[in-house]
């Protein structure tokens, strides 16, 4: 039977409730310096907000060496009531210190697998996918490691992949790559930010091989998103693709939280659902948010 490992153990996928399908509770790059996610107070109070105006799941996708403090998660789950699933992978090379790098190559897929099927350092929380990211319009060398190193340890655990695409781009490259020669079944990917590059096209090519296209975070004002997403997930509803759509916040930066003054995670449910409900419909947008997360993370695990 398929299961979404969580923080406190597998859960069935009808359990999950409404879910935010890409945040970040916790998160540290060297990219966004003085803006990390670590105060776990914070992290608390927005899984309550996000709780308050009904969410029940969030899937965080910070990766390896990122900060995700994934030992004080149980206990923010448990405190806030918000099933929490935690992410294994690794980010674009410049996210990281070369030495880190460096240390990973020759086992990285290993590296995967162990945080999948045994625990994350001695935290003993299991992750529950696979993150790794792309470059921009290209893959470049860092990308196809990590990608096939996610692919391996796909295939010895079962876990979807979550693609960070870097403004939106190389949505068929990494479907290539992944299940054209790596081996990946199309509906075990996750491709995100697919409405920082608003390409109908693209959207229906990646929706046609099966992925699963991730739509999250309010844009950046020089990103033409927020008013354009309305339409293309109702493009690609009318195109019979309704099923393969998930919503997420992506917050990134502590700024970005509701209790600091930003839209936060309550702002999928407060602005974007409502909003996509016109486009979609109550019903279909209640799947979006329940169902669909519930088949694209869900695994058999081996």
């Amino acid at each position: 039977m398929s299961s979404v490992r969580t923080v406190l153990g597998d859960v069935r996928p009808e359990e999950l409730g409404v879910c935010d399908a890409h945040d970040h509770l916790f998160l540290r790059s060297a990219r966004l310096p003085g803006q990390e996610l670590n105060d776990a107070a914070a992290a608390r109070a927005e899984l309550a907000a996000f709780r308050a105006v009904g969410g029940g799941t969030v899937v965080q996708w910070t990766p390896y060496g990122m900060g995700r403090r994934a030992a004080d998660l149980p206990d923010l789950s448990r405190a806030s009531g918000v099933h929490v699933v935690c992410a294994t992978g690794l980010h674009q090379a410049a996210h990281y210190s070369a030495q880190l790098v460096e240390e990973l190559r020759g086992g990285l897929a290993e590296v995967f697998v162990a945080e999948l099927t045994q625990g994350i350092g001695t935290s003993g929380v299991r992750a529950g996918l696979i993150k790794v990211a792309g470059g921009f319009h290209a893959l470049d060398a860092h990308a196809r490691w990590t990608m096939t190193a996610a692919a391996e340890a796909h295939h010895a655990t079962g876990a979807a992949i979550a693609v960070h695409l870097e403004l939106g781009t190389g949505a068929l490259d990494v479907l290539d790559l992944l299940c054209g020669r790596l081996g990946v079944e199309p509906h075990r990917v996750i491709l995100g930010h697919l409405n920082r590059s608003p390409d109908p096209v693209v959207q229906r090519q990646a929706a046609e091989a099966g992925a699963y296209l991730a739509f999250d975070g309010p844009s950046p004002a020089h990103h033409a998103t927020d008013w354009r997403m309305p339409q293309a997930v109702r493009a690609l509803a009318e195109a019979g693709f309704g099923h393969r759509l998930l919503l997420g916040g992506d917050t990134v930066i502590a700024g970005a939280r509701s209790v600091d003054g930003g839209p936060g995670m309550p702002y999928l449910l407060r602005r974007v659902r409502p909003r996509l409900a016109l486009e979609l419909g109550e019903e279909l947008m209640d799947r979006v948010l329940t169902e669909n997360p519930g088949r694209a993370f869900a695994v058999q695990w081996r």
